[in-house]
C-alpha cells in the first residue's frame, strides 16, 4: 500500500502524464470488483454529413448501461451489461416514434437501440491519462467486419454495404485521488464522453446515399435504476424489464449490433411496431 501511495502521489505532482493501469482500476471505473451492477447514462445528439450539404442535427439521443464485470479468477475480467438508446425530438425531447427522411421524402418507423447483451473481455494494462486531479481511460475503437445484412436483397435498399465500418472514441474520467483507495471496489464519481462515425442506421431505408453519422454524446455513472432519466425508467418499466438489471454471468450469445437487430426485427419494422420490442424477463 505504501509503494502504491508513494506512486500515485508522485503522478499527482505532475501536469499531464500518460500512464498503463491495471485492469482492474478500469474495473473500479465501469463497475465494482464486487460484482454488483452499475448504472450509466448519456445524452446527446446525432448529426448528418453529407457531401456538399451542411450538417443536420437529426435526433438527440438519451440512453443507458447496467452492467457487471464478472472476475475471471485469471487476472482478466468479463464486463457483461445490456443497454438501450433512444432518438428523441429536438425541441420537445420525446421519444421519435416514426421519423420523416427529408431525403426520400417517406415516413419510417424509428428503430431504437436495444443491445443484449453488450460483453466485453478486460485483460492487461490499459491507456490513461493523469491530469494532476483527473485521470483519464481513452479507448479508441475501429469496426470494419462483414455487414449482417449485405448479400440479402430485402436489406438493399437498407444497408447494401458488404462491410461494417465505423469508428467510436470513449473517455471515461475519475477523480485520480479515487484510484488512490484500491479497498474500495467501485468509483462513484465517474463521467464519461462518447462520440462516434458511422453508416446510415438501416431503419433510414438511406441505400446507396452518400453520407455518415456523427454522435456526440456524455454521461455520467448514477446512483442506481431510479437515478435514470424518467423517461428511459418508464420505457424500462413498461417494455423492457429485462433492461433493468445486468445479466449475472457470461452470456453465450453474441454481442447484439443494431444491424443485427434490425435483421432480426425486420418483419416488425414492416409493419411499422413500436420499437424497441418488448422483452420481458423470464420466468
Amino acid at each position: 500500500m505504501f509503494k502504491q501511495s508513494v506512486y500515485w502521489r508522485s503522478v499527482m505532482s505532475q501536469q499531464l502524464v500518460r500512464r498503463e493501469l491495471e485492469v482492474v482500476d478500469l474495473v473500479r471505473v465501469r463497475a465494482s470488483t464486487d460484482g454488483r451492477e452499475a448504472y450509466v447514462a448519456w445524452a446527446g445528439a446525432l448529426y448528418s454529413m453529407v457531401p456538399g450539404e451542411s450538417q443536420r442535427h437529426l435526433f438527440n439521443i438519451v440512453g443507458m448501461n447496467v452492467g457487471r464485470c464478472l472476475d475471471n479468477q485469471d487476472g482478466s475480467w468479463s464486463l457483461v451489461s445490456r443497454e438501450v438508446t433512444y432518438y428523441t425530438d429536438i425541441q420537445t425531447g420525446e421519444i421519435l416514434r416514426t421519423w420523416h427522411n427529408p431525403w426520400t421524402d417517406e415516413l419510417l418507423p424509428v428503430v431504437h437501440v436495444a443491445n443484449n447483451p453488450v460483453q466485453i473481455y478486460l485483460k492487461g494494462k490499459l491507456p490513461a491519462t493523469v491530469a494532476n486531479h483527473v485521470t483519464t481511460f481513452s479507448f479508441d475503437v475501429f469496426l470494419d467486419y462483414p455487414n449482417p445484412l449485405a448479400g440479402d436483397a430485402r436489406f438493399l435498399e437498407y444497408s447494401p454495404d458488404s462491410h461494417y465500418k465505423a469508428a467510436e472514441f470513449l473517455k471515461l474520467t475519475v477523480p485520480t485521488e479515487a484510484l488512490l483507495q484500491p479497498e474500495t471496489p467501485f468509483i462513484a464519481n465517474v463521467a464519461f464522453s462518447w462520440n462516434r462515425l458511422g453508416p446510415w442506421l438501416p431503419w433510414m431505408k438511406m441505400g446507396t446515399r452518400a453520407g455518415q453519422l456523427v454522435y456526440s454524446a456524455c454521461g455520467s455513472r448514477v446512483e442506481g435504476f431510479a437515478a435514470l432519466p424518467q423517461v428511459l425508467q418508464d420505457e424500462i418499466s413498461a417494455r423492457l424489464p429485462l433492461y433493468r438489471h445486468a445479466p449475472r454471468l457470461k452470456l453465450s450469445q453474441r454481442n447484439m449490433t443494431s444491424w443485427v437487430y434490425f435483421k432480426r426485427h425486420f418483419k416488425a419494422y414492416l409493419r411499422g411496431d413500436i420499437f424497441p420490442v418488448p422483452e420481458l424477463v423470464s420466468a
